[in-house]
């Protein structure tokens, strides 16, 4: 597992779920762009980017998702967000990017 540290956010990488943790804002989504792509180009396969610790986003960052969300379908991938918090959701539905950007689902708990 590799970690590309950055001031605000760190990014931890397994194959090709890309582990996101703290603030995902402009500061670092030029690493967020690179690893995202590097999967897609690189090891030619899908995204899963995993969002459990994602403290806050901003526009730049869901803009960045969904333009590699369209990027990966280009190349015949997907890429999928992983367990976004209800802040991170909130965010994609105000910025009204929640046609463009992938949320993973899982099944409800009875």
């Amino acid at each position: 597992m590799d970690i590309v540290s950055d001031v605000v956010a760190d990014i931890a990488t397994d194959g090709h779920v890309l582990v996101l943790h703290g603030a995902f804002d402009v500061r670092s989504t030029w690493e967020v762009r690179n690893a995202i792509y590097e999967v897609i180009d690189v090891l030619d396969d899908d995204v899963v980017i995993d969002m459990t610790d994602v403290s806050t986003i901003d526009m730049t960052a869901l803009r960045l998702l969904a333009v590699a969300t369209r990027h990966a379908w280009l190349a015949g991938h997907h890429l999928t967000v992983r367990n976004p918090g209800p802040a991170v959701r909130r965010m994609v539905h105000l910025a009204r990017l929640a046609h463009a950007i992938e949320v993973e689902r899982v099944a409800a708990t009875a």
